[in-house]
């Protein structure tokens, strides 16, 4: 004789039965994602994790075998023999006017053209929208060049118009923005236009603050090329005033006063400005670059 015995949902304290939640069973795919995903995370932060640690170490740590990965005795002398190895405070604030300057002037130049390639009625709007995308087709090394010469003729080398004024317009933003604008809804186009606001308005007040994620896509990857910029820098600039931190940071790579624990401070100072901008912005990131994706 068997008996059958159910078993009773446990109550609270409040009187009130709770049914056990189910649990998850753990998929040995899923471990095995797990596993990959932290590996390609470790391949990936090691290299920073290195450059930080290491521009705090002494001589003999960084140059111990094996390597150390933890300073046992943290020294900044690295960081104060940058400033006295290079011009640094300078050469920052170059790369720091280089950078806001062309990120302002494109984000300004992506959201007009962008603006009138959707929202303005003119003929052969698809052909020059064509001829913007074409300019992402072509190599930087075919018009170097003719850019290097232009500046030379004109005598603006070592001037901040040499850093800034090829890169003052780009396509990409365009192209980003331009998906954006043809994400908003048509309802508020037309509300906006029956309440009598002009394109000035509706580009200020409504478009823009509801196009905040792609805008700052758009601002984070201009400045971040930007920043990074080193071959045209060497090309049009001599004077260590005049380099930007790029510039400055290879020169510590000399020869003659070769020190790693010197590249290593001075790449961290130079990591600074990029790792706040992506943490900070990681969200407008996404969301920006799905933007349009789906209508």
């Amino acid at each position: 004789m068997s008996v059958v015995t159910q078993s009773r949902p446990a109550r609270t304290a409040g009187g009130r039965a709770s049914q056990a939640r189910p649990r998850r069973r753990v998929s040995a795919g899923r471990v095995g994602r797990v596993l990959a995903l932290l590996l390609l995370a470790v391949m990936v932060l090691f290299p920073v994790y290195y450059t930080v640690v290491g521009s705090v170490m002494g001589p003999g740590d960084i140059a111990s075998s094996p390597p150390s990965l933890i300073p046992h005795v943290l020294t900044f002398d690295n960081y104060r023999g940058v400033f006295h190895a290079i011009p640094l405070g300078r050469q920052y604030f170059n790369s720091t006017l280089v950078a806001v300057t062309i990120t302002v002037a494109q984000v300004v130049c992506a959201v007009l053209s962008a603006y009138a390639f959707v929202f303005l009625a003119m003929p052969f709007r698809r052909a020059f929208f064509a001829l913007f995308m074409l300019t992402l087709m072509v190599p930087w090394e075919a018009i170097i060049i003719p850019n290097y010469l232009f500046m030379a003729e004109h005598q603006l080398r070592n001037n901040y118009l040499a850093l800034m004024l090829p890169f003052l317009a780009g396509g990409f933003g365009t192209f980003l923005l331009r998906q954006s604008f043809r994400s908003f809804p048509v309802e508020l186009r037309d509300a906006a236009t029956l309440d009598g606001a002009g394109h000035a308005r509706f580009l200020l007040q409504i478009l823009l603050p509801l196009s905040r994620p792609a805008l700052a896509s758009v601002a984070i990857f201009v400045f971040l090329s930007a920043w990074n910029q080193f071959f045209w820098p060497l090309l049009v600039t001599d004077s260590p005033k005049m380099q930007t931190l790029q510039i400055g940071l290879s020169s510590l790579n000399d020869a003659e006063q070769a020190n790693p624990g010197l590249i290593l401070a001075g790449v961290t100072m130079a990591l600074i400005p990029t790792a706040l901008l992506v943490a900070l912005g990681q969200r407008f990131l996404v969301r920006g670059l799905t933007a349009g994706a789906v209508r």
